[in-house]
């Protein structure tokens, strides 16, 4: 018989596993295997920071090269600021506003979920 094609009734050929019996490197789907390959806590702590350090240098080559000061107008204040801090600035602002607004539908869908459990 040839080694690189098992025949059905050889152990360890798929054809050889019973039906109730599954293989030990195959997962149940039931998540109680241990899969050596699934990301941790720490693994994904890892990959963020490596994001993060990323952003990071991408965010001090954008300052370093947006350096020229610009005329700001706010609400009646008026001023000069470098042009990368006015377009951070910005920036975080407009974050604020969209977390705002994701953290309110939230809150509005927990109620609505709450409220549902409770009638029934």
């Amino acid at each position: 018989m040839s080694t690189e094609h098992p025949s059905p009734t050889e152990p360890g050929s798929p054809a050889s596993a019973s039906a109730d019996e599954a293989p030990a490197t195959r997962s149940t789907g039931s998540g109680s295997a241990k899969d050596p390959l699934r990301g941790s806590r720490t693994s994904g702590i890892w990959s963020a920071t490596v994001a993060l350090i990323v952003v990071l240098i991408l965010l001090a080559v954008f300052i370093l090269q947006n350096t020229q000061r610009v005329e700001v107008s706010y609400f009646g204040w008026t001023g000069q600021a470098p042009l990368s801090a006015t377009l951070l600035i910005a920036a975080a602002g407009g974050a604020l506003l969209v977390a705002s607004a994701g953290a309110l539908r939230i809150l509005q869908l927990r109620r609505r979920v709450k409220k549902d459990r409770k009638r029934r």
